[in-house]
C-alpha cells in the first residue's frame, strides 16, 4: 500500500469540528482482502497491539472493533484504527476516525484520523501502513523500536507541562490559541487586538526590562529592599577569594550562587568553611561570570505563585531524597526512584528525574557518602542543596497556611520587579508564621517561574496554577474578536468587503480576507486568492485587527479545514454548480457540505438565503442555541414568511426598499438604489449580498443606520473590490469586468447587463478548463440564453488540450439554441475582448468575465483605445496599491 496525497485539517473540516489527518491510501494488490482473509492477521495485530481491544468502532461497545476484524474489515480501516492506537500509545490520546472509500478510484481510501501533534500524527500513520502491510503479507513485525522512535517525536514536539497547564485552562475558559512556530514554545492566546502572547509561563505583559532585573539577582535583591521586603545580606564577587572574604563577614554559613542563572543551576547552601566556598565558587563559576554570597537563611525553601495581583498557589520544596533500605548504593536508590512514572527527562513530566552529577557528589560528601554508600535502612539521604524541582525535588502545597503579611510581601515584590507573573522564592522556618518573627527572606524571583509544583504537588491539595495565570491574563474575557465567516458559491468575496466596510465606517479596524487579497484596516497588505487556512490566520493574529471578516473557500475548507475554532455569525449566501468533481466533491449536495462547515461552527448566529434550498436545509442542522436569520429578495418567500410569523429576524427587498425585521418590528433600512455597488438597482445579486451583510452586522449588533451608511458608501470598483462588477466607459460602451465562471454567475450578470444597456449586451466569457465537461457545457448554454452575441476565450486550461474547454463552452452556447453566427472563439483573453468591443455599438454593454486582473483590459485596449486604457490603468494601479 502507498499514500498518494496526505492533508493536515488543522481546524473544523468535513469531517470533525477536530483536527485530523487526512491520507489518501492506495491499497494496492490488498485492494479488497480483508482481516479474514489472511490467516492468523487478527492474532498477530492484538498481539503487537492489545489496546485495539478497547476500540468499540461502528458496534459501540469494548471489543467492537475486534468483532469487525473476525467478521472481516478492509485494510485501509485498519490502518485507521492501528493510526489512533500508535497516538494513544504515546501519550497522546485521540478516538475519532473514518474511512470511506474513493469512488472515482478502486482501491483508494480516504482515512481520516485525529490528531494531538501533526508531527506524531503523520508519523504513526507511515507506521501503521508498515505494520498492516507486513502482517497482510504474512511477514512478522517487531514494534519496539519503530515505537520508541514515535515516543521521541512525541517528547520532540511536546508542550512543557507547565505550558501545557496554562494552555489547559485557557482551552476551559472557551480562549482559543496558537503555536506560532512548529518548533517554539511560543504562543498566542486570543486574537488580534485582544491576544496575549506565552512562553513557558511568562507573559507578554512582563517587559523585557522586568524580565532582566529578575535575572540578576543583585540587582532583584536591591529593589526588593527598597521595597522593604526582607532579602538576605551579600554580594557580588568575582574571584575565589573575593567570596571567601565575603563569606567571612557574614559571620555565619553562606549561599553561593551564580548571579544570573535560573533552576537551581549552580547554587550551593549552606558552606562554612572557606574550602566549602571555594568549592561552591566553581559550581557556579560554570554559569556565570560574577557569584553572589550571601548569608544562608535557616529554614525550609518555599516557592509563591504571584499572578497579577493575588498569591495563586505556594509550595514547600524539599530537595531530592531517597531513603536508605541497607542493602541498595545510594546510585541504585537513586535509579530505582528514577523508574517513577511522574519522573521524567527535564519538563517533560510531573517531576523531574534525580541527576547523579558534581552537585549530588558535594551533598553527598557533606552527609559523609558517596554514590556507592549504603546508608543504613530508614536513613534519608539529601542529593541536592537546593529545592527546585528542575533537579529532582518534590513539592508539598502549602497555600492555605501563608499568612496575609507574607502575602502581602510577595505581591509587593512581583509588583517592585515589574512581573504580571512571578515565583517567589523565600526561606523561612515555618510558613504559617510572618517572615520577620522568624528571621526569614525572599531570596529570588523568577520571571517564568515552573507551576508543575503547584499543578501537581506531591503531597497537598493540588492548585489551578495554569488557570490563575489565564485569568491574570483575561479576568473573565475570553480574549476573542468578532469573527463574521462568509460562504458559498458566488458573491463572497463582495460581501466580504462590503461587510469588513460597514464595520471600518462604524469605527472598528477590520482584517477581511478575500480571494483577492487580505486587507487590514482597509489596506491590502497581501494580494492573491486569500480565502483559505493561513490567510484567516494572518487576521486573528494581527494585533491590529478588532473586527474579522473571512471569505471562506471551499478549497480552503478541503485543504486545511477553518483557522478558527468558531466563529460569531456564519454567512452562506448560496449553493450551486462549480467546483464539482475536483477533491471528492462531485455533486452540489456534497459542495453544500463542505460548506455547511462554516455554518456548523457559528457560535451565535447563521444567516441564511431563504431562496436557496441547500441553504434552507442547512439550518436543520445548526446547533440549538445559535440563532438562524434569513435573507431574501422576494419577501413573499415561504421560507421567509414562515420564519417571520414565528419571531425570528431576516433581512429582505420589498418594493425596491432593504427591509430588516428584528423579530418584532419590520423596519425600511434603505433604497436598494442607494447602494452603489447595485447599479441603480440593476445588480440583483449585489442586492442580495447587501441584504445578507446587512443581517449578520444586525445580528452582530450594529445599529440600522450604522448598516445604512456602510452599505450606502460602499463602491464596487477596481479599487475597492476589483474584478467584481467593475464598469469602465470604452467609447460609449460600457464594459462590465467581473470574476464570473459558473452558470449562476453568468445568468445574474446577464440579468443585470439587460437591465443597463441602451442597446445590445455581449459576452466574453470563460471558464477553468478543471471543471467538467457537463460544467463547461452548462455555461456556454447559460451564456447562449443570456447574451445577444457572445465570444468564448480560454483563460487556464488546466491540464485539457488547448482549445477543448473554448468548444465545449461553444458547443453548449449552440445546443441552447445561440445562433451560430452569434457564438465566436478566440484561444486568447486580449484577443477575444478585443474582438467583442469590435461587435459593439454605442450605448451596448458588453461583459468581460473571469479575467486575472484589470490589466489584462488595459492590455487589450492599449493601442486601439488609449484613452481608455490609461483611465482603466489607473484603477489598476490602485488595485495593485
Amino acid at each position: 500500500m502507498k499514500t498518494i496525497e496526505q492533508r493536515l485539517l488543522r481546524g473544523p473540516n468535513l469531517y470533525a469540528a477536530r483536527p485530523c489527518l487526512l491520507s489518501v491510501l492506495d491499497l494496492e494488490d490488498l485492494h479488497g482482502v480483508t482481516s479474514r482473509d489472511v490467516p492468523g492477521f487478527t492474532d498477530a495485530l492484538l498481539a503487537i497491539l492489545p489496546s485495539l481491544m478497547s476500540h468499540r468502532c461502528s458496534p459501540g461497545h469494548f471489543g467492537g472493533f475486534v468483532e469487525r476484524l473476525r467478521h472481516g474489515t478492509y485494510m485501509g480501516h485498519i490502518v485507521e484504527h492501528v493510526t489512533l492506537a500508535l497516538q494513544c500509545l504515546v501519550g497522546q490520546p485521540v478516538g475519532f476516525g473514518r474511512t470511506r472509500r474513493v469512488r472515482e478510484h478502486p482501491g483508494q481510501f480516504r482515512v481520516v484520523c485525529a490528531y494531538k501533534d501533526e508531527h506524531v500524527a503523520c508519523e504513526a500513520f507511515d507506521l501503521a501502513c508498515e505494520l498492516v502491510d507486513a502482517l497482510a503479507h504474512g511477514q512478522s513485525f517487531d514494534l519496539v523500536e519503530p515505537l520508541a522512535a514515535l515516543h521521541r517525536t512525541a517528547e520532540r514536539h511536546a508542550v512543557g507541562t507547565s505550558t501545557a497547564a496554562v494552555l489547559k485552562a485557557a482551552r476551559r475558559r472557551g480562549i482559543p490559541y496558537f503555536r506560532v512556530a512548529e518548533t517554539s514554545n511560543l504562543f498566542q492566546l486570543g486574537w488580534g487586538s485582544r491576544q496575549k502572547r506565552l512562553q513557558a509561563t511568562m507573559t507578554g505583559d512582563a517587559s523585557n526590562i522586568a524580565c532582566r532585573i529578575a535575572s540578576d539577582k543583585q540587582l532583584t535583591k536591591t529593589l526588593l529592599k527598597e521595597a522593604g521586603v526582607p532579602v538576605p545580606d551579600g554580594s557580588v564577587v568575582t574571584t575565589v577569594e573575593e567570596a571567601q572574604r565575603a563569606a567571612r563577614r557574614l559571620r555565619g554559613p553562606a549561599t553561593i550562587k551564580p548571579l544570573d542563572a535560573n533552576q537551581g543551576k549552580g547554587v550551593t547552601t549552606r558552606c562554612t568553611t572557606p574550602e566549602d566556598v571555594s568549592e561552591a565558587f566553581e559550581a557556579a563559576r560554570k554559569h556565570s561570570r560574577s557569584i553572589i554570597v550571601e548569608r544562608f537563611i535557616e529554614g525550609q525553601d518555599y516557592r509563591v505563585l504571584v499572578t497579577g495581583e493575588k498569591v495563586a498557589a505556594a509550595s514547600l520544596r524539599r530537595p531530592p531524597t531517597v531513603v536508605g533500605d541497607g542493602r541498595r548504593s545510594i546510585g541504585e536508590l537513586v535509579a530505582q526512584e528514577n523508574l517513577n512514572p511522574a519522573r521524567g527527562k527535564g519538563h517533560a513530566n510531573v517531576m523531574t528525574q534525580i541527576a547523579l552529577d558534581e552537585h549530588a557528589a558535594i551533598e553527598l560528601r557533606k552527609q559523609g557518602y558517596d554514590f556507592d554508600s549504603v546508608p543504613p535502612a530508614g536513613m534519608p539521604v539529601t542529593l541536592r542543596g537546593n529545592a527546585n524541582l528542575s533537579t529532582g525535588g518534590t513539592a508539598e502545597d502549602v497555600t492555605a497556611l501563608l499568612p496575609e503579611e507574607t502575602r502581602d510581601i510577595c505581591v509587593r515584590a512581583a509588583r517592585k520587579i515589574g512581573l504580571d507573573v512571578a515565583g517567589i522564592d523565600l526561606v523561612c522556618r515555618d510558613i504559617a508564621q510572618p517572615l520577620d518573627s522568624q528571621h526569614g527572606a525572599v531570596i529570588e524571583v523568577n520571571a517564568a517561574p515552573g507551576i508543575r509544583m503547584h499543578q501537581y504537588p506531591a503531597d497537598g491539595t493540588p492548585r489551578d496554577a495554569g488557570d490563575a495565570i489565564v485569568e491574570a491574563m483575561y479576568g473573565e474575557r475570553d480574549g476573542r474578536i468578532p469573527v463574521i465567516a462568509i460562504t458559498g458559491t458566488n458573491g463572497k468575496t463582495t460581501t466580504a468587503l462590503m461587510t469588513g466596510h460597514c464595520v471600518r465606517q462604524a469605527g472598528l479596524r477590520t482584517g477581511v480576507t478575500t480571494t483577492e487579497g487580505i486587507y487590514i484596516d482597509g489596506k491590502r497588505i497581501v494580494k492573491g486568492d486569500c480565502s483559505g487556512y493561513w490567510s484567516a490566520r494572518t487576521v486573528l493574529t494581527s494585533p491590529d485587527v478588532d473586527f474579522a471578516v473571512l471569505e471562506t473557500a471551499r478549497g480552503g475548507i478541503l485543504k486545511r479545514g477553518l483557522a478558527f475554532d468558531r466563529c460569531d455569525v456564519a454567512i452562506v449566501l448560496n449553493i450551486s454548480a462549480d467546483h464539482l468533481g475536483l477533491e471528492g466533491v462531485n455533486t452540489v449536495e456534497q459542495l453544500a457540505r463542505v460548506k455547511g462547515v462554516v455554518a456548523a461552527s457559528a457560535a451565535r448566529s447563521v444567516v441564511l438565503n431563504a431562496e436557496d434550498r441547500h441553504c434552507v436545509r442547512m439550518a436543520g442542522r445548526i446547533r440549538e442555541q445559535v440563532e438562524v436569520l434569513y435573507f431574501a429578495l422576494d419577501p413573499d418567500n415561504p421560507v421567509l414568511l414562515r420564519h417571520l410569523e414565528n419571531g425570528g429576524r431576516a433581512a429582505y427587498l420589498q418594493d425596491g426598499v432593504l427591509v430588516l425585521a428584528d423579530g418584532n418590528r419590520h423596519q425600511a433600512l434603505m433604497r436598494a438604489v442607494d447602494m452603489p455597488s447595485t447599479m441603480d438597482g440593476h445588480a440583483r445579486y449585489n442586492i442580495a449580498n447587501g441584504l445578507a451583510t446587512a443581517a449578520a452586522l444586525m445580528a452582530s449588533g450594529f445599529a440600522n443606520d450604522e448598516i445604512a451608511r456602510g452599505l450606502g458608501s460602499f463602491v464596487s470598483d477596481g479599487r475597492n473590490n476589483p474584478l467584481r462588477s467593475n464598469v469602465f466607459d470604452v467609447r460609449g460602451v460600457t464594459v462590465v469586468v467581473d470574476y464570473a465562471h459558473n452558470p449562476a454567475a453568468y445568468a445574474a450578470l446577464t440579468q443585470m447587463a439587460h437591465g443597463i444597456s441602451r442597446g445590445r449586451v455581449l459576452g466574453v466569457v470563460t471558464a477553468p478548463g478543471d471543471r467538467r465537461d457537463e460544467d463547461l457545457q452548462a455555461v456556454g448554454r447559460t451564456c447562449g440564453l443570456g447574451f445577444d452575441e457572445i465570444v468564448v476565450y480560454e483563460s487556464q486550461n488546466r491540464g485539457r488540450l488547448e482549445g477543448a474547454a473554448a468548444q465545449l463552452m461553444v458547443d453548449g452556447a449552440i445546443a441552447g439554441g445561440a445562433p451560430r453566427d452569434m457564438v465566436h472563439s478566440r484561444l486568447n483573453g486580449r484577443e477575444a475582448l478585443r474582438h467583442g468591443l469590435s461587435l459593439c455599438a454605442q450605448g451596448d454593454v458588453l461583459i468581460f468575465a473571469c479575467g486575472s486582473s484589470l490589466n489584462e483590459v488595459v492590455e487589450a485596449l492599449r493601442e486601439s483605445d488609449p484613452v481608455s486604457a490609461s483611465r482603466i490603468a489607473e484603477q489598476a494601479a490602485l488595485q495593485a496599491a
